[in-house]
């Protein structure tokens, strides 16, 4: 029914004038959801309190709740059609009365920790692209039948959304930069192994892939105690992300997954001056998929000691510094990162080497990112002592991967199975730094194992190699007639 629904509103959307991709789709219907959830979320806290015999002060005022502009209702709990707004009275509800209520949020809240803080944040970055009120009422009717209340339904709400997510990367254009293939973060994680009572950070954090199934990875690691549970909601998952309509997402992504109030802050990461971080700002794990291939100003680029304009590079530099001695990485990041030539490059791999105990090389093949021509490795270290010997894995897949045959976790289950003792194999192998030229710290993934395939000759090679024998047949047929 979730699924049909979500079908439903797409196709309602892409005939409104407002709302021209799946990013408008996403976009529109995620701050639509997120009231709904509100909606829910009070009203399952209004129960508990009541059956504690407490009285429970909402966070949206009256006139501003679901059930009094949204879904007003008749005793017989039908959409109340004489009080429910449409056409443009609900379009001038929403744009001149709700949002700015809900913007005032941000500056009202006692801390950004706080759902209130998330509320103002949300509601600041986005507006109402639905034009016509009408759109916008069926919309509302369809999102008022999904539910959040158990944790059945929150779980397949969150599926249903992720595949939204994944459809925004395959539509393409700048959709895939909010998009981590699901299977490859789930390994990482495995691989990374973060435990309860560790911090997990991802500065560039998009739609939350990472920080989402570190807490699934985590909810299921263990009995959880209540402290446990306070824990993951409130002190072990952060992130930065620069561009709204990716913040906005992560955010609602995180509440469909469980957690209440995220903590991810709407800020341009690379805009931090390394030397301005202190242990404070330091965290156990770094989780990450930076943007591939972009280019930052020359102020930008002040903020970091190894000058370059790529912007992978820079979000290395910063996960590095932002780690504590003795945290536990997993970053994607362009193949050419371990062979570029430039000066940057070469002292970022210098500095990673030095600084971190660079253990495991994921080497994964084109096509792992659906729309993305471009090659990835997973670095996978540890901060607080020089790199002796990486182990690197190439993944050869007999399919070449595409939207229609996306990475699975059986994929990539032999890399988890081999990387846990870190054994030699045909895709696998280890490289000591004393191999490694210190003057270019070039560490391409060059298999020593792999059997070379033979080389396939050209048609033209054929033909000839062909008429040769033919030559050659006809010669020494000449012969024996001769004899004869």
């Amino acid at each position: 029914m979730f699924e049909q629904t979500f079908k439903n509103i797409d196709d309602i959307l892409h005939k409104d004038a407002g709302c021209s991709s799946e990013l408008d789709y996403v976009e529109q219907t995620s701050w639509i959801l997120f009231l709904k959830y509100l909606d829910d979320l009070e009203r399952t806290k209004r129960d508990t309190a009541e059956l504690s015999g407490k009285t429970y002060t909402p966070i949206i005022a009256r006139e501003f709740s679901w059930r009094a502009w949204a879904m007003p209702k008749t005793d017989e709990g039908k959409l109340d059609h004489h009080t429910a707004l449409i056409g443009d009275d609900l379009t001038e509800f929403v744009d001149q009365k709700l949002f700015p209520y809900l913007k005032k949020f941000k500056t009202e809240a006692s801390g950004a920790d706080t759902i209130e803080y998330k509320i103002g944040e949300i509601f600041s970055e986005l507006k109402n692209k639905i034009q016509s009120g009408y759109t916008l009422r069926e919309v509302i009717n369809l999102v008022d039948e999904l539910r959040f209340r158990t944790h059945a339904e929150k779980h397949e709400m969150s599926h249903l959304y992720e595949s939204k997510i994944q459809n925004m990367g395959n539509a393409g254009r700048n959709g895939g930069e909010y998009y981590t293939p699901r299977p490859l973060i789930k390994t990482i994680i495995k691989v990374v192994a973060p435990r309860i009572g560790e911090t997990i950070y991802d500065g560039a954090v998009g739609s939350a892939g990472f920080l989402c199934e570190a807490y699934n990875y985590l909810l299921s690691s263990k009995e959880l105690t209540t402290t446990d549970a306070v824990t993951l909601q409130k002190s072990t998952f952060y992130g930065k992300e620069k561009k709204s309509l990716a913040y906005i997402i992560g955010i609602m992504n995180m509440i469909l997954h469980g957690v209440e109030a995220p903590n991810i802050i709407h800020t341009n990461t690379l805009a931090i001056n390394l030397d301005d971080i202190e242990e404070k700002d330091r965290y156990d794990v770094v989780l990450a998929n930076p943007p591939f291939g972009g280019k930052e100003r020359a102020e930008v680029q002040q903020n970091f000691p190894i000058k370059t304009g790529e912007t992978a590079s820079l979000f290395l530099q910063h996960f590095i510094k932002i780690l504590k001695a003795g945290g536990k990485a997993g970053i994607v990041i362009k193949n050419t990162f371990l062979s570029n030539t430039d000066n940057a490059s070469i002292a970022l791999r210098q500095k990673l080497l030095s600084e971190c105990n660079l253990h495991t090389v994921l080497d994964l093949p084109a096509g792992t990112f659906t729309g993305a021509g471009v090659k990835t490795v997973v670095l996978f270290f540890e901060k607080g002592m020089p790199t002796q010997k990486v182990w690197y894995y190439q993944l050869n897949l007999e399919r070449n991967l595409g939207k229609t045959n996306a990475l699975s976790e059986a994929d990539l289950e032999e890399f988890v199975s081999f990387q846990k003792t870190k054994a030699d194999s045909e895709n696998s192998w280890s490289l000591h730094v004393k191999d490694i030229d210190p003057a270019t710290c070039d560490l391409s993934a060059k298999n020593p194992n792999k059997k070379e395939e033979t080389a396939l000759r050209s048609p033209k090679e054929i033909l000839e190699e062909m008429h040769a024998l033919d030559k050659e047949s006809a010669q020494i047929l000449n012969k024996v007639m001769e004899l004869l």
